[in-house]
């Protein structure tokens, strides 16, 4: 009795020690410093044209998977590009859709439920792929840090001040959420809502919904996130870095 008695004082003990742990990770910010929620700071989306936001906006759809944020994103920025069809039996561009008509096994793979996701090459072959299945006229232009020499946070700032400029071009950003996010360590895809050069912030149209709202960060922080290489636990992404994929379209 004694022993048994030791052993629950024992586990009270350590339970009392664990407890105040997990109280401060379920208490952890939604955000970390690097990022800024656009429900708390949108004075920039009122004051200037933000011409992608406006576009985008009214196609922002959540990842329908937890592997599937390349498939949102393409399906934000391929209805944003066409446009809202005229016809009454004209379909918006759905994830599923957009699936459909790329018609990839392996990109379906990719992003099923518990998929391996996209490498970055993959994600501007994809994007090219989207355009032409819905006879979208458009030039892509991939920008792979690390492996380019050119893909530099000035060239990537030089992208988004001409990416602001008419919603005629986009650009969808791979990049490790959690550099901005302060929470999941892993690579991620989302479109680029806006650009704040005076304050040279980026707005993340963030399509994991299921956590987020469109939120800003520098652009020097999002270039880090391009640069950061997912880590080992990402199977067949580990220590893939990412980039910028610009659409241009005409």
């Amino acid at each position: 009795m004694i022993e048994k008695s030791a052993r629950w004082l024992a586990l009270i003990s350590l339970l009392a020690f664990a407890q105040p742990l997990r109280a401060e990770e379920t208490n952890k910010p939604k955000f970390g410093p690097m990022a800024v929620p656009v429900t708390v700071d949108n004075g920039h989306l009122r004051m200037s044209a933000a011409p992608d936001y406006w576009a985008m906006a009214s196609f922002y759809v959540p990842q329908q998977t937890s592997s599937a944020c390349s498939l949102a994103s393409l399906a934000m920025l391929t209805n944003a590009l066409r446009g809202l069809p005229g016809g009454s039996q004209d379909n918006l561009v759905t994830q599923d859709g957009l699936l459909e008509a790329v018609d990839s096994r392996k990109w379906r793979e990719q992003t099923k439920e518990d998929g391996d996701g996209v490498l970055f090459s993959e994600l501007a072959a994809q994007t090219g792929a989207s355009l032409r299945a819905f006879d979208i006229k458009a030039t892509v232009s991939a920008n792979h840090v690390g492996p380019d020499a050119n893909a530099t946070l000035d060239a990537f700032r030089k992208a988004l001040i001409e990416n602001e400029k008419s919603a005629n071009d986009m650009i969808v950003v791979y990049f490790n959420q959690g550099v901005v996010t302060g929470d999941w360590d892993g690579p991620h895809v989302s479109p680029v809502g806006a650009y704040d050069a005076t304050h040279d912030r980026v707005l993340v149209m963030d399509i994991d919904r299921e956590w987020y709202v469109p939120y800003w960060t520098a652009a020097e922080t999002l270039f880090k996130a391009m640069q950061r290489p997912a880590p080992a636990d990402q199977g067949v992404l580990a220590g893939e870095t990412g980039g910028w994929v610009h659409v241009s379209k005409g």
